[in-house]
């Protein structure tokens, strides 16, 4: 009989495995997409604090932010399998979903302005702050704003 910590790491390398699937599926989805500018893991994943409970947030830049907050076909695309909520947070809106194995994936649609780095806007420099990875950054926007904070 296996121990509980041994089941434990089990659950951790598949959610971890799970997680970069999703990563690898999410730069294919972005660069066959000319409407999409960028895209950046941030948060506990990309920190490397996650725990097996935490969720995955994206940041997304785009020029049609209203179209993939109106659409739901997109998020499938990802793995999602239901829409969990749409809430708008002045330049952000967020597309919250669940896939198919409990994981919520917070998807952070922005205009590609909200990578601006003259001024940076003091949300984008806390979520920033917070840990990102770029994942897809074809205009290297979000490598210039990764450089200007520590």
């Amino acid at each position: 009989m296996r121990s509980t910590l041994a089941r434990g790491r089990e659950t951790d390398d598949a959610r971890r495995l799970e997680v970069q699937r999703l990563l690898t599926v999410t730069v294919e989805w972005a660069s066959r997409r000319s409407d999409v500018r960028g895209v950046a893991l941030v948060g506990s994943w990309a920190r490397g604090t996650a725990e097996m409970g935490s969720d995955v947030d994206l940041v997304v830049l785009t020029f049609h932010v209203d179209r993939y907050a109106a659409d739901e076909e997109w998020t499938r695309d990802l793995g999602a399998e239901a829409i969990l909520r749409t809430a708008a947070w002045g330049a952000v809106t967020e597309r919250r979903v669940r896939a198919a194995s409990g994981l919520e994936i917070e998807l952070n649609l922005a205009p590609p302005h909200w990578a601006a780095i003259y001024p940076i806007d003091p949300g984008t420099r806390s979520v920033v702050a917070g840990g990102m990875r770029v994942l897809h950054d074809p205009d290297g926007l979000l490598r210039a704003l990764a450089r200007m904070l520590p």
